[in-house]
């Protein structure tokens, strides 16, 4: 008996010494490397109801519209300074024709969706379109051209038809359309998912045929372009050594690469996304958490070819993906968003962050109504998802310096099993404003920091947090702001070091001034 109680004590303060640790976080003074805005950026597929319901309203709906494009769902989306919008997909970039998507829209062909769900595309939303959204938005656009489907010419006119300002049969079709000067848009993808749904080809096949497509996607006077190939799906290290190999990096602004947080880990059965218990929610982080060795790997064959990184790493398809909400259409895959999803979100960014000389742009799969947005509709209703929050929060580092940190993160332990629970970013903007994003993965401890940040000097702390009850907790139609931002006021000065309190299951950003 009075060895299990000994033992009972010995447990007992050994846990409470566990929770009573501090985590040492030392930041270091910003050199040239930049987080660009552009890790920011969204992504709007023909989808479900991410265009049609989502972007786009009914001729004529009472919904508040610009020439049919959702005045509220903007306003949000500028609100978080959405750096680029990527479009038309995704698969369906693969199986879209331009030219069926401009002109008088009630002569516009129809067409099968047949990625996704098999319903009517009435190409009302086209490349007018689209580009009228973007500048709404004050968003730059990314255009995923044709490969698996069209052809090399198609490609070409598209381009000239959006940035050449001279005379030929392209921009007399452009300005009977309505647009007189181009758009000059510099994003362009060759191709989406070649190894996949965007052909099912071979690396060393795919990588040939970008060569001939990028050959005739011209630079136009003032309109160069940020040629993006197809990169890889997750682990597929292979696809990235040739691509680097084959195409080289003199001859493409980016590469792809894709790759979806699964709960499972199994695409059949992916898991609720608001139904889960506690090693449900483990396996989701630890699944997150792989982003960090995937983009590593990667950017480490990269290295090789291209060691002064010149050609950019483009996390362009990235989020939580979980079997669709019961009852809806599961080519539309529409899921819910809860606070697990911002989790992911923070830990995400953080990751792409510290990986800024390296990865210079991302897209959150997606926008609007698909898979983990940041905005969901229902008629005149909108709601804000916990995701949402999490891009309103981490806007600040958006082309700020970035700012290197080390520290050794506790771990997040569930039975026999662990991650570790703290990732952190950090970075200074234009005005020497400094700011900290940090996430605690453990649903049940707090994480103490004592953070030493060296030459940067600073007097005041102010800080937001993102957190609520339960791991599953969303923001619904008839609730629409349970999840969402508060004022956090557990950081304080303690001379030039950083003290902070930082709570179970929660984003925080702090603002050092």
């Amino acid at each position: 008996m009075i060895k299990k109680l000994v033992l009972s004590l010995s447990l007992l303060c050994s846990g409470l010494l566990a929770d009573a640790q501090t985590t040492v976080l030392n930041i270091k003074p910003a050199g040239e490397q930049t987080v660009s805005k552009h890790i920011y950026g969204h992504f709007s597929e023909h989808l479900g109801r991410c265009i049609y319901d989502g972007f786009w309203v009914d001729e004529n709906s009472a919904i508040p519209n610009k020439g049919r494009i959702r005045l509220d769902v903007v306003e949000a989306l500028k609100k978080i300074k959405v750096p680029n919008l990527r479009w038309p997909g995704g698969c369906f970039a693969d199986e879209y024709h331009w030219r069926d998507g401009i002109g008088p829209r009630n002569q516009r062909p129809k067409m099968i969706n047949t990625n996704w769900g098999g319903v009517t595309e009435d190409n009302s939303f086209g490349t007018h379109e689209f580009l009228e959204l973007c500048q709404m938005l004050n968003c730059e656009p990314y255009i995923a051209g044709n490969v698996g489907s069209g052809t090399v010419e198609e490609m070409a006119k598209w381009v000239e038809y959006l940035n050449f300002d001279g005379t030929s049969p392209m921009t007399a079709i452009r300005k009977q359309n309505g647009m007189e000067k181009p758009w000059k848009v510099s994003f362009w993808g060759v191709g989406n998912e070649s190894w996949g749904c965007g052909g099912n080809m071979t690396p060393e096949y795919y990588s040939d045929l970008y060569r001939r497509y990028a050959t005739y996607a011209r630079d136009y006077a003032g309109a160069p372009l940020k040629r993006i190939a197809s990169g890889a799906n997750a682990d597929d290290y292979r696809w990235t050594e040739t691509c680097m190999k084959n195409i080289g990096a003199g001859r493409m602004w980016g590469l792809t690469l894709h790759y979806y947080t699964l709960p499972t880990g199994n695409w059949k059965s992916k898991g609720s996304a608001t139904q889960f218990d506690e090693e449900q929610y483990f396996n989701t982080m630890k699944n997150c958490l792989r982003m960090e060795e995937i983009v590593t790997k990667h950017s480490a064959i990269m290295d090789k070819y291209d060691p002064k990184k010149k050609v950019a790493l483009i996390v362009d398809e990235w989020g939580i993906w979980t079997d669709v909400e019961p009852g809806t259409n599961p080519g539309f895959l529409y899921q819910q968003n809860s606070l697990r999803d911002a989790l992911i979100a923070g830990t995400t960014l953080n990751i792409f962050n510290n990986h800024s000389d390296r990865v210079r742009m991302a897209n959150l799969a997606q926008t609007v109504n698909v898979l983990q947005a940041v905005i969901l509709t229902e008629k005149d209703k909108m709601v804000l998802t916990p995701t949402y929050h999490v891009f309103d929060l981490y806007k600040v580092h958006m082309d700020a310096k970035y700012l290197p940190i080390s520290f050794s993160s506790p771990d997040y332990t569930l039975g026999d099993k662990k991650i570790p629970s703290l990732n952190v970013s950090a970075s200074q903007d234009s005005t020497g404003a400094v700011h900290i994003s940090l996430v605690n993965l453990d649903p049940k401890h707090k994480i103490s920091l004592d953070t030493e940040l060296g030459e940067l000097k600073w007097k005041t702390v102010s800080g937001q947090i993102l957190t609520s009850a339960k791991l599953t907790d969303v923001n619904s139609f008839t609730e629409a702001n349970k999840v969402h931002i508060t004022k956090f006021s557990g950081a304080k000065k303690s001379g030039n070091n950083l003290k902070v309190e930082l709570p179970a299951q929660s984003v925080v950003v702090l603002e050092l001034k």
